[in-house]
C-alpha cells in the first residue's frame, strides 16, 4: 500500500507540472476609459471578450468634505460591462487631479490623520452603493505624500471583508519613490504606468515614450522593491507625442494617428516626427507579460483604439491567448 500511495504521489506530482501552465491565471487585460467621453454610446462598442477589467476615470472629491462626484453615464458602462462578466473599479485622482494644487491639498487633507478614517468610510460606501467591483488609486507624483501608505492600509481594512478589488496605478519615475513597499500586500494588483518617458514638456527631448525596454525597466523597478508577479501589471499606451513639425500639447490618440498615416499599425515611428507602439511593439510587451508570468496588461486608453484588423486591444489578446482568432 505504501508503494501505490507513493507512486500516486509521483504521478500526481507529474500531473500538476503538465498542467501548471493551464492552471496559470490568464493574464488580466485592464483598460481605463475617460468618463468625460460619451460614455454611454462607447459602452455599446467594447469588445468586452477581450478584457477583464475596467477602470473608469476618473471621479474625485467635490469639496473638503469628501463626497466625490458620479458621472450619471458610468451607470450605463457598469450595466454592460456586468452583463459580459468583466469587473468595473472607479479610479480616483488621475494625473490632472495630481497636479491640481487645489485638488492635491483637499487630498491631502483628507488623508491626514484626523479624517482620514472619514473619508475611507466615505469612498467605501461610494464603491458598494454604485456596484463598482473595486476602487483604483490614481494618485500620482506630488499628490502621494507620507499618508499615502496609511490610506492604502485603510481601504484594504474596509474593502476587502466586502469582497471589493483594491489597486493602483503607479509609475517609477512619477512619485514611485515615494510610493512605501508596505503597500504592496493591500493591492490586489498594480497597474505600472511604463510610458511617459518623454513628451510634450521636454520638447527638445524627442524619441519613444514608451519603448519595450522602458517597459522592461518599469517592471524590473517594482518587482526589485518586492512586488509580486501576479500583481504587476504593465501598462501601454494608445497614444503617441509628437515632436518637431508634428509638436503639439497633447497627445496623438492611436485611431488619429492611423487616419492620419495609413500603415502606421506596423510602425512606432511615422512623419516628422510621432512616436507611438504599433502592433509589434505592443505583442512583444504581451509576450513579455506572458514570459515573465505577470499579472496582465493595462491599456490606458481604449477609446483611442481602432476596430477591426488594426486594433491594438486585438493583438493584445491575440498575443495574450495565442490560439484566439
Amino acid at each position: 500500500m505504501r508503494n501505490l500511495s507513493r507512486q500516486f504521489q509521483h504521478l500526481l506530482g507529474a500531473t500538476l507540472l503538465l498542467l501548471a501552465p493551464v492552471l496559470q491565471a490568464q493574464p488580466k487585460v485592464i483598460a481605463y476609459v475617460p468618463n468625460w467621453i460619451e460614455l454611454a454610446a462607447f459602452a455599446e462598442t467594447i469588445d468586452y471578450a477581450k478584457i477583464t477589467h475596467i477602470n473608469i476615470a476618473f471621479e474625485n472629491p467635490l469639496s473638503a468634505s469628501g463626497e466625490l462626484s458620479f458621472n450619471r453615464e458610468n451607470e450605463a458602462l457598469i450595466a454592460k460591462a456586468m452583463a459580459h462578466q468583466v469587473k468595473v473599479l472607479v479610479s480616483i485622482g488621475g494625473g490632472s487631479a495630481s497636479e491640481d494644487k487645489t485638488m492635491r491639498k483637499r487630498y491631502f487633507d483628507l488623508l491626514s490623520e484626523g479624517k482620514l478614517a472619514v473619508f475611507v468610510a466615505k469612498l467605501t460606501d461610494y464603491v458598494v452603493s454604485h456596484d463598482f467591483d473595486g476602487l483604483d488609486v490614481d494618485l500620482e507624483g506630488p499628490a502621494i505624500n507620507q499618508d499615502y501608505g496609511a490610506f492604502i492600509g485603510a481601504l484594504a481594512v474596509a474593502l476587502k471583508p466586502k469582497g471589493k478589488l483594491l489597486t493602483a496605478a503607479l509609475s517609477q519615475g512619477y512619485g514611485g519613490k515615494d510610493v512605501p513597499d508596505a503597500v504592496f500586500e493591500h493591492f490586489d494588483f498594480i497597474n505600472i504606468m511604463a510610458y511617459d518617458a518623454t513628451g510634450p514638456w521636454q520638447p527638445k527631448a524627442p524619441g519613444q515614450h514608451s519603448s519595450l525596454e522602458f517597459a522592461q525597466s518599469n517592471v524590473d523597478y517594482w518587482l526589485k522593491r518586492g512586488l509580486p508577479k501576479n500583481k504587476a501589471v504593465l501598462g501601454v499606451p494608445f497614444y503617441g507625442y509628437g515632436f518637431g513639425k508634428a509638436f503639439r500639447n497633447d497627445e496623438y490618440s492611436y485611431a488619429v494617428i492611423l487616419a492620419e498615416h495609413p500603415g502606421a499599425e506596423k510602425l512606432d515611428q511615422i512623419g516628422h516626427t510621432i512616436w507611438f507602439n504599433g502592433i509589434p511593439t505592443m505583442q512583444a510587451k504581451a509576450k513579455l507579460v506572458l514570459d515573465q508570468h505577470l499579472g496582465g496588461v493595462m491599456i490606458w486608453s481604449l477609446n483611442s483604439d481602432v476596430k477591426g484588423e488594426h486594433s491594438l486591444l486585438s493583438a493584445i489578446y491575440q498575443a495574450l491567448n495565442k490560439s484566439a482568432p
